[in-house]
């Protein structure tokens, strides 16, 4: 499976971006995505999942500004940033499991795609 992030960019804090990362594979649908970020001398961490059933799971600190989606037609999936802040800031991974039911483990994920920068201004 090749994951193709894209999307990213320079905002304002307050303003929105939204990203999108595309998928190779024929069972997409079957698949659940996750988007994860790492920051400069951060470990890469938890930002939202989507199950294969459309069930959204999100990281406290985004809640209520950020949203995942999917369209399995179109092998990908979005995700809508809204009210972004400083802390925002970072590469933004998409990930596929080879299993419809969502995680927020790293390590739950089998295939990677190669991050889209994001940066908020203050």
């Amino acid at each position: 499976v090749q994951l193709q992030a894209s999307g990213g960019g320079l905002v304002q804090a307050g303003g929105s971006l939204r990203l999108s990362c595309a998928a190779s594979a024929r069972t997409f649908s079957g698949k659940a995505m996750g988007w994860f970020r790492q920051a400069p001398g951060k470990e890469r961490e938890f930002v939202a999942a989507i199950s294969g059933s459309r069930i959204g799971l999100y990281a406290d600190s985004v809640k209520g500004r950020f949203a995942i989606s999917r369209d399995n037609p179109k092998n990908t999936v979005y995700l809508q940033m809204n009210s972004l802040k400083p802390e925002d800031t970072a590469v933004y991974y998409c990930a596929a499991r080879s299993y419809s039911s969502y995680s927020s483990s790293r390590t739950a994920y089998d295939y990677w795609g190669q991050g889209t920068q994001v940066t908020v201004s203050s």
